[in-house]
């Protein structure tokens, strides 16, 4: 069995800078006078990594020209809405896309415009998704991940549902950003961060510590088999992105990706694209390229696709009607 009948997939690891397609960056460049390249061949340079990329300060280095398209407030609420369009098209049921709003201020936009401005995007599109409000690592960036935190309790559960901590995570420790995440406990935000992927066990168990309900990639807990014992016992979803862990070269090959260890062990897995744009992916080529390597049978497609209904920060009532929809479409394949 593949994926690519279906119509309920679920991506709860979506950067929205990430996953901006050719054809939109287009739009976008258009809309806001912006210059860019004239053939489509070198306006995908600037999207998508190269396949010699060394690792994830590399790969973060891709996001310099998409970040250029989401500084207005048109710019942001065109690239949620036409992200959410692609994403039903692709059969994607549900999604949390996540952006950092600080990283959209300046041209007259503040912080909290970026995240209107993405929240309507979703809401136009018609697809069923929420945000997740990224701080970001970094020197200097104390204030600015503060406010982020502050805007997630503003629009807690008006279509942000989490924060997150994204960037560098080799280079700037997990350990250090106590401090956001004591304010959001504070001010009863839920949140993810991004642990396990440049850096190794110790960073998911500091974002375990700090209280996150999810972890962003969380694929090098098999380093070290207490962590993944505690996983397990605790059922903390891991949002695993494999042609992302792949193209920062956690791991070289699929072959040697750890999805096989880590389910015989119970911990809670979910599949995402991560960047779609960047890495050329979706998240059925995601689900396909698994299924192919591991010999993934129909009973844990099916348990990967409800995982990412259960890990959702949506309503009770949402979930249900998706994982009905999982039980439908799964049949049909029969």
């Amino acid at each position: 069995m593949n994926v690519e009948g279906l119509k309920c997939m679920v991506d709860l690891h979506l950067h929205l800078d990430g996953a901006i397609s050719l054809e939109s960056a287009k739009e976008l460049a258009k809309l806001q006078d912006i210059s860019i390249p004239e053939s489509d061949e070198e306006i995908l340079k600037l999207l998508r990594v190269s396949p010699d990329c060394r690792d994830l300060n590399e790969f973060l280095e891709k996001f310099e020209f998409p970040c250029s398209l989401l500084k207005t407030k048109i710019g942001v609420e065109t690239a949620a809405y036409n992200l959410c369009r692609e994403l039903k098209e692709q059969g994607v049921m549900y999604a949390e896309i996540r952006f950092a709003p600080q990283l959209s201020e300046g041209n007259g936009i503040s912080a909290e415009d970026a995240v209107v401005a993405a929240i309507e995007g979703m809401r136009k599109s018609g697809l069923k998704s929420n945000l997740i409000l990224c701080c970001m690592r970094g020197k200097g960036l104390y204030e600015k991940n503060i406010k982020t935190i502050e805007l997630a309790a503003k629009y807690l559960n008006k279509g942000v549902v989490l924060a997150d901590l994204a960037g560098a995570e080799g280079v700037f420790a997990t350990a250090d950003f106590e401090d956001i995440f004591k304010k959001a406990r504070e001010l009863e935000v839920p949140f993810t961060i991004h642990a396990g992927e440049a850096a190794g066990a110790e960073s998911v168990w500091k974002a375990l510590e700090f209280g996150a309900v999810r972890i962003g990639h969380g694929i090098r807990s098999v380093e070290d088999k207490s962590l993944i014992e505690e996983l397990a016992k605790r059922k903390i979803p891991l949002e695993i992105c494999p042609t992302s862990n792949l193209q920062t070269r956690v791991y070289e090959n699929l072959s040697e990706y750890p999805l096989r260890e880590m389910m015989k062990n119970g911990v809670f897995i979910t599949i995402n694209t991560d960047d779609p744009s960047v890495e050329g992916t979706d998240i059925k080529r995601e689900y396909n390229n698994l299924i192919k390597e591991f010999k993934l049978n129909r009973m844990e497609i099916k348990e990967l696709l409800i995982n990412a209904v259960k890990a959702s920060r949506t309503s009770e009532e949402e979930k249900a009607e998706m994982e009905s929809e999982i039980e439908k479409e799964i049949e049909k394949e029969n």
